[in-house]
């Protein structure tokens, strides 16, 4: 994705304007010159969107740190248009008002959607991101787990359940034994990227109990890092959002569990360097073969004293347990 500089809102310190004046520049002069970058009399940061006439205004005043207004104005150089004005009302979110407009640039030339639409779109997937605490890069490990979960809700759940119901069962980020929960049955997903095959690491004692009144399935996914793959954890995560787009609500939720699970937007740079090329995909149903250690395996309870126990399974030969698999 081609990014607005920094050093664009330097240049455009040198020269501000007076009075009710804007001075602005093209964004990415070579990519469009239907974005601009614009500073006013008191140095706030403009994101300007040319529009035609007939095109759709778009005003939003309650994203926090943004406001949005559709108006007329005459850029030096330009015939006076109809503009989106997008304006960065706090300066602490300067980088992520630049990701911002990167991504409207983005959007745009891709021309499927128009530019109203295209800054609903964006203002709403960073409304959740905008004020959030600056979190630290997630793990390879953290990247591996979630892609392999938000995999799983994508290509499997939403599908199956739709939207409003899928990302209502997504659970993992917000601290349940399970990353799916639902009445009557839940669903631990793993990812690995082992060699030798199904190896799986499990984080506690319980993480393989079922709930009291269902069932339990393992949905484990295999991969591997590979320069030229083509899943990465911003595309999974992209895919995901394409399919909630029309559902604010379930949007909504989306973004909050991403948060919750330590994703940023702000990394995604970082983020888009690690490809992973999936080998398998498959779905277990977790009975009394399957390999798992449970409190009811000590006949005398957990001995004293312990208090995580962390291993890994094989599930290499328990072919006779998948329900579905894609290898």
């Amino acid at each position: 994705m081609t990014r607005i500089s920094p050093e664009l809102w330097s240049l455009l310190e040198t020269n501000l304007p007076t009075g009710e004046n804007l001075t602005a520049k093209p964004a990415v002069p070579d990519q469009s010159l239907r974005v601009f970058c614009a500073l006013d009399t008191e140095n706030q940061r403009h994101i300007l969107v040319q529009i035609e006439s007939d095109d759709s205004a778009y005003d939003d005043r309650q994203s926090r740190g943004i406001q949005v207004v559709t108006r007329q104005l005459n850029v030096h150089g330009q015939i006076p248009s109809r503009y989106i004005d997008l304006i960065c009302l706090d300066t602490a979110g300067y980088s992520g008002f630049d990701l911002i407009g990167s991504e409207i640039l983005s959007e745009l030339a891709k021309g499927t959607r128009s530019p109203a639409e295209i800054i609903h779109y964006v203002l709403a997937k960073w409304r959740r991101f905008w004020g959030q605490i600056p979190q630290d890069l997630l793990s390879r490990s953290d990247v591996i787990g979630l892609l392999a979960e938000i995999r799983f809700l994508t290509e499997r759940l939403i599908p199956d359940v739709g939207s409003a119901e899928a990302v209502k069962r997504w659970r993992g980020p917000f601290g349940s034994r399970h990353d799916f929960e639902w009445t009557g049955g839940s669903i631990e997903v793993k990812a690995t990227t082992a060699s030798r095959g199904r190896i799986f690491h499990i984080n506690g004692i319980d993480q393989l109990e079922p709930q009291e009144n269902g069932k339990l399935f393992f949905f484990g996914v295999r991969l591997r890092e590979e320069g030229g793959a083509d899943q990465t954890l911003p595309g999974v995560i992209e895919a995901c959002r394409n399919l909630l787009v029309k559902d604010d609500d379930a949007l909504d939720k989306f973004e909050s569990a991403l948060v919750q699970a330590g994703y940023s937007l702000h990394h995604n740079e970082e983020y888009e360097k690690m490809h992973f090329r999936i080998i398998e995909e498959a779905l277990f149903a977790v009975t009394d073969d399957f390999p798992r250690i449970c409190a009811g395996n000590f006949t005398g309870g957990i001995p004293v004293g312990i208090e995580r126990v962390e291993y890994e399974i094989n599930l290499n030969g328990f072919d006779h347990r998948i329900l579905f698999t894609n290898r």
